[in-house]
């Protein structure tokens, strides 16, 4: 049986776990909503990319206004590159909150084998 919120689904092995009841059912979740025309459901391998490439696309934008202030600091407002730094810093610290959470968990599944 399966059931998805959004775009992540989750699968049953045994159907005698929590009831007959599908899962969205069994726990009140809303109804998925339908894959539109042309998009597709992506992975979780798809997201952590899009991540990775939003948070580098951050700390690549910083560079490009430290630079732009060192060679034309009347181009660019001070306040700007410190916002941009504030962003990528707390991408970054996100970043790295989540791969320690994975692997964290990674760790205490693989003990518990």
């Amino acid at each position: 049986m399966e059931f998805s919120f959004g775009t992540l689904e989750l699968n049953r092995t045994d159907p005698a776990h929590l009831g007959t009841r599908p899962l969205s059912e069994a726990f009140g979740a809303p109804a998925a909503a339908p894959v539109q025309e042309g998009k597709t459901k992506g992975s979780f391998e798809t997201y952590l990319l899009q991540a990775v490439e939003e948070m580098n696309g951050q700390q690549t934008a910083v560079d490009k206004l430290q630079e732009q202030v060192i060679t034309d600091p009347d181009s660019v407002d001070i306040h700007d590159v410190t916002i941009a730094m504030a962003k990528a810093q707390m991408s970054l610290n996100l970043a790295q909150t989540v791969i320690d959470r994975v692997i964290t968990g990674w760790n205490e599944l693989s003990q518990t084998r």
